[in-house]
């Protein structure tokens, strides 16, 4: 991302309170369960940590990035307060790398910042990044949530369809792809009603 976009979201961590919280996002907890147990979990643009912290807690081996190095401050703040150990690495994803199948699983939660060719560049990475056999899983807000303005991004060409996110995954097997309505309380980032949407996939093994 330009660096008008890492200013923007260290702006946004600058505060000593966790702009979305602590606890993990709601999705995650509802899923956690499809990564195997000890799996290396990859977690891109975690911001202040919330979802890599919970992972680790479950005792798997996670690597998170984010832009912000404010983020990635109190990301470390927090998974020191939880006694855990992540791998936190301060990156732009916009032409990052992204490892060659070194990942059992990666968790992206609420990564609506990029427009349609950079998601299709982060779509991608992912992709990249996890072994055959391994899942992604993918959790974000749908067009109908320009309506509640709970959170997310105002440009509905950042949102996700069902029918994007099958046309993106079509090569994987997709276990849940679903788009419903819930109350979130996850920090003042995400509070309210909210339009939003799951996807879970595996790669297929070669």
């Amino acid at each position: 991302m330009p660096s008008s976009d890492a200013d923007f979201w260290n702006g946004r961590f600058a505060s000593e309170s966790y702009v979305f919280g602590t606890r993990p996002a709601a999705f995650l907890v509802d899923n956690a369960h499809y990564i195997p147990p000890r799996s290396r979990v990859l977690v891109p643009a975690d911001g202040e940590g919330r979802n890599s912290v919970f992972l680790a807690e479950m005792g798997h081996r996670v690597v998170a990035t984010d832009i912000a190095e404010h983020g990635i401050a109190k990301a470390q703040k927090l998974a020191d307060a939880r006694g855990v150990n992540v791998e936190f690495r301060h990156l732009d994803l916009q032409g990052w790398r992204w490892p060659e199948a070194e990942f059992d699983a990666v968790v992206a939660v609420f990564i609506q910042f990029a427009p349609p060719d950079f998601r299709d560049e982060i779509f991608a990475g992912m992709k990249r990044a996890v072994r055959p056999g391994g899942i992604a899983l993918l959790h974000g807000y749908t067009p109908k949530q320009l309506e509640y303005r709970t959170g997310g991004p105002q440009a509905v060409d950042q949102l996700y369809t069902e029918q994007l996110l099958r046309d993106a995954f079509s090569s994987w097997e997709l276990l849940r792809v679903e788009a419903y309505e819930r109350e979130l309380d996850e920090g003042e980032g995400h509070r309210g009603r909210s339009a939003i949407i799951d996807m879970i996939a595996r790669r297929p093994e070669e």
